[in-house]
């Protein structure tokens, strides 16, 4: 607990040098490209258009999920994934890859994963704030269900910071969890629904149907939905709604992680240099 007292103290203290180093990072990241941060949406757009071709079209013959159309069901939902998978890929992988340079200056070493992930978070709130002009041009235009965005971005960031706090500690002394998550990534990919719905489905086993609910990603992609589609509030119990208890236990995970996470960057960042 102390060690998480210490974490969450030096993102605080830390913040305003966290935002500057998320905008370097940002800009040198497509300082190389002509096109810049247009590709920030260029290949979200590219892969959506795949998708809703192979999937959408192709496996679902470009059939209603409910009553929502696949691409808009599809684009509502893998919105947010488009921050979660690499902010946690490249969350992991922050501290090594940066240590050398990083650790002549003077600040914490938990800020490095914060400042990486708030960098892949500028694109895709410009991402969200598209796509959301977008469905304006649908039935499912602006409502009060998206003030829900704001709450499930901050899940989404703590959960994938949590994530990154043990990972990247892992990482470092243990060169094989990078590979080990970038499996674990591709494979929640297909299991998170963000390309099928297994709410729809009532010949899935009901422990299959566990395992996808406490899956902490399928809670917030169907948050998104639910603020995007107008589909309901976090409070509110249905089928596909994340409900009291759901959230209850979104969170409670998110604490542990963190707590799990906190503890072992404190007590083996000292040593991150002997590993490199």
């Amino acid at each position: 607990m102390i060690s998480a007292f210490k974490v969450l103290k030096e993102q605080l203290n830390s913040f305003y040098l966290m935002m500057r180093l998320s905008m370097y990072e940002l800009k040198i990241k497509n300082n190389n490209n002509y096109l810049g941060m247009l590709w920030e949406i260029l290949n979200p757009a590219i892969q959506i258009s795949v998708y809703w071709i192979v999937f959408g079209m192709g496996m679902r013959n470009n059939s209603n999920v409910g009553d929502v159309p696949f691409l808009q069901w599809l684009v509502a939902g893998i919105v947010i994934w488009f921050f979660i998978s690499p902010a946690i890929l490249q969350g992991s992988k922050s501290i090594y890859t940066r240590i050398k340079i990083i650790s002549k200056m003077n600040f914490p070493l938990s800020v490095i994963p914060s400042y990486v992930i708030f960098s892949i978070l500028y694109p895709n709130a410009m991402l969200l704030g598209i796509i959301a002009v977008i469905f304006q041009f649908t039935d499912k235009k602006i409502s009060l269900y998206y003030l829900q965005l704001p709450y499930y971005m901050l899940a989404a960031v703590a959960l994938v910071f949590s994530l990154s706090l043990i990972t990247s500690t892992l990482s470092t002394i243990v060169r094989d969890v990078q590979m080990f998550v970038q499996s674990i990534m591709r494979m929640l990919f297909y299991v998170t629904p963000i390309l099928w719905n297994p709410f729809e489905n009532e010949n899935l086993p009901k422990f299959l149907l566990y395992l996808v609910k406490a899956n902490p990603f399928t809670y917030i992609v169907e948050g998104f939905r639910d603020a995007l589609l107008s589909r309901g509030w976090f409070f509110e119990n249905s089928q596909q709604s994340p409900h009291l208890e759901y959230t209850l236990y979104f969170w409670g995970l998110v604490l542990v992680l963190f707590l799990i996470g906190s503890t072992l960057h404190v007590k083996l960042r000292n040593r991150f240099v002997d590993y490199l």
